[in-house]
């Protein structure tokens, strides 16, 4: 098998630039969600894939539900590899990300490699996996032998906003049902859980006055202010809760937007708030939520007058550890070790992901692609957001030796 390995590791070396190339025309499109306008990507993809002898079955998602969603339009990509009679590997990224915003140095949208590093929005995640398992497929189709299985691309387009529309539609329209899954993540380690989030959007609403008799109104924020304090002091309170997840710490929440009031003069008779609530996996989310619901309602009813309005905007479980994908983790470990010349440990990790649904379809799966030793180091979802080569070229040889493991 070793000289299997070596010739995996010489195909992705000698293919290399055509990499680099693939991953910098999947940046030059842009994805940003919002407002998510992602259909354009895909049919970018799919290009590239048939260019490379792939071809790419599209899943548009029906426009009105896209619409719906809050987003403009989905097409989702699945290219089917059959060897023979075996387990089907599933191998999913998202093109999906949030939009650039201010700070970069280099242009967000550019693929622009400097000091061995590629420049981008979606360079780190997760366009740069798009290339991690297309360029391992061909390396392990390159090496002719007898494998057992199949292999299947997954590339979804709504991980930003919760993944429904992404791999959970491919999943509940029984369009794929593979027997492992590997997802986008990066080199260092391999992710076998993680967080759940709940978010909300709370409305206050009071009644606006003018600032001259404040007496004459009900002002909203001071609601939401109080509302707030309780939920800062409960977030205080959660550091007690500990997970045993390795990686995974304490529940947390954060408020990340808050508008409300129409000008200086006028007691502002509406507030909107928007918070994420962190779930560690020993955590059942419906009493989450249930308690977060509770906490809000009773610390607005300590002010006269004032309404609230409680929207869900996510609920997504978290992904518990599961044994069953010791296969595929254990492939991943050593390949990586041998790589990367490092051990390469499992870890839960506090983000959620798309894999929570291919797990609640009971499909073992693991996380792992191209890419630092930490969200931080990537800049992802900040400026500047890059992949630094070597990784993405080591990243790609175990996979592709991992599917070898897996297949032979």
């Amino acid at each position: 098998m070793s000289n299997n390995y070596s010739a995996l590791d010489q195909w992705v070396d000698a293919h290399f630039g055509e990499q680099v190339k693939f991953l910098q025309e999947l940046v030059r499109v842009p994805t940003d969600t919002p407002p998510g306008n992602n259909a354009p990507h895909a049919e970018r993809t799919a290009e590239l894939l048939k260019g490379l002898g792939y071809e790419a079955e599209r899943y548009p998602v029906p426009a009105q539900r896209v619409r719906d969603y809050g987003l403009q339009s989905i097409t989702n990509l699945i290219v089917r590899r059959r060897y023979g009679d075996g387990p089907t590997i599933a191998l999913n990224a998202h093109g999906d990300v949030v939009p650039p915003g201010d700070g970069w140095t280099h242009d967000p949208y550019g693929g622009e490699v400097v000091d061995g590093k590629l420049y981008g929005r979606a360079a780190a995640v997760s366009k740069s996996d798009f290339t991690t398992y297309t360029f391992a497929v061909r390396a392990l189709e390159s090496l002719k032998t007898s494998l057992k299985g199949g292999v299947e691309l997954h590339f979804t387009y709504d991980e930003e906003f919760g993944g429904e529309l992404g791999p959970g539609w491919l999943l509940k329209n029984q369009l794929t049902k593979p027997d492992f899954l590997l997802a986008a993540g990066f080199s260092y380690e391999v992710v076998t859980a993680h967080n759940g989030c709940l978010q909300m959007e709370i409305t206050v609403l009071g009644k606006m006055a003018h600032a001259a008799i404040p007496a004459s109104g009900i002002d909203a924020l001071q609601a939401a202010v109080a509302i707030l304090n309780v939920l800062y002091a409960q977030n205080e309170k959660y550091k007690a809760i500990t997970s045993k997840v390795h990686g995974i710490t304490h529940p947390y929440l954060n408020v990340g937007r808050i508008e409300g009031g129409t000008n200086t003069n006028v007691v502002p008779g509406k507030v909107v708030f928007r918070l994420d609530r962190r779930m560690i996996p020993e955590e059942n989310p419906v009493e989450v939520e249930a308690d977060m619901r509770r906490l809000i309602a009773e610390s607005a009813a300590t002010r006269a007058g004032v309404k609230i309005e409680i929207k869900r905007l996510l609920l997504a479980d978290s992904w518990k550890p599961d044994a069953r994908n010791a296969p595929l983790v254990q492939a991943l470990q050593r390949h990586g070790e041998a790589v990367f010349g490092e051990r390469i440990p499992t870890s839960g990790t506090p983000l959620y992901t798309d894999v929570r649904l291919y797990g609640a379809a009971g499909v073992p799966a693991a996380i792992y692609g191209a890419g630092p030793r930490t969200v931080l180091e990537s800049n992802a979802k900040r400026a500047d957001e890059h992949v630094v080569l070597e990784d993405l070229r080591r990243a790609t040889k175990v996979v592709a030796r991992t599917l070898l493991d897996l297949l032979a």
